[in-house]
């Protein structure tokens, strides 16, 4: 059985047979290697972008993408979503309203974005470094479960446990821990995704925390903030625009998360630690 079923006709990996060298030994063996495509994103019959995006839960990528660029304000607002396989592609057609889809005008109007393009059609500084509202107070996690929740992230990779070669955004639930996994080539897209799943699902963003596989770029907190969600742990680094992003929107903002270690670089009253005792 297949671990990653594929969608539209399009797989989310290919198999091939290539030459492995460890040291100075030398086989030819079997492997897997992650799938991109272009997927148009296209609103009210006219496209808007080209993303090069693994071709799974491309619904869930619509409306996310939707949702954190400030296309539309709530998911109700994607009247209709449908995707179509095309020879070299997919598209992605959303109906949105008229009121929304007048903003677009001129607005990244078929404009190409690379595998995971974060900023793909700003053409001014105000459209690059847009304005993000506060987040709330949110939930307090306690940071030993942060730990646990990677692995277990790491464990729901179906494809990357396959092919070492995309990205992961998942949602940790106070309650039911990870609940949600979307994985893609390009993290800006693994995190659209799975931000679409989630408001699809009528989740409250503000009553969970949201885990990462990639760096924490300014883009990824400004996605995050956009729908209200309080914590970003991310497995490597953060940079500085993305620290300071989410010290002014209060979101807390976490890098370096493996094993037991981490970084806390903004508003750490989130993550709660239990020190032992040395007495």
């Amino acid at each position: 059985m297949d671990p990653v079923p594929a969608e539209l006709g399009w797989t989310s990996y290919r198999t091939g047979t290539f030459d492995s060298w460890r040291g100075p030994e030398h086989s030819r063996k079997q492997d897997y290697v992650a799938e991109e495509v272009p997927v148009v994103l296209v609103y009210n019959t006219i496209p808007h972008v080209v993303m090069l995006t693994t071709p799974l839960n491309l619904e869930d990528f619509g409306l996310g993408f939707s949702l954190t660029e400030g296309i539309i304000r709530h998911p109700s607002e994607i009247l209709s979503i449908k995707t179509v396989q095309r020879a070299k592609g997919v598209e992605v057609r959303m109906q949105i309203p008229e009121e929304r889809f007048n903003n677009l005008h001129g607005k990244g109007k078929n404009m190409t974005g690379r595998t995971g393009c974060g900023l793909c059609g700003a053409t001014t500084l105000e459209q690059a470094i847009r304005p993000t509202r506060k987040v709330g107070t949110g939930l307090v996690l306690d940071a030993h479960r942060l730990s646990a929740a990677f692995e277990t992230m790491r464990q729901q990779q179906a494809l990357n446990l396959l092919t070492g070669a995309v990205h992961a955004a998942a949602w940790l639930d106070p309650e039911h821990g990870i609940t949600a996994v979307r994985e893609d080539v390009g993290r800006h897209n693994a995190l659209d995704k799975l931000i679409g799943a989630l408001a699809k699902s009528g989740c409250d963003f503000s009553a969970g925390w949201l885990l990462v596989t990639s760096r924490a770029s300014y883009e990824m907190v400004q996605k995050a903030a956009s729908v209200g969600i309080t914590l970003l742990a991310a497995i490597s680094a953060p940079t500085a625009l993305a620290i300071s992003l989410a010290e002014d929107c209060g979101l807390t903002l976490v890098g370096f998360t493996r094993n037991d270690n981490h970084t806390i670089y903004t508003h750490p009253f989130r993550l709660q630690h239990f020190q032992e005792s040395t007495a």
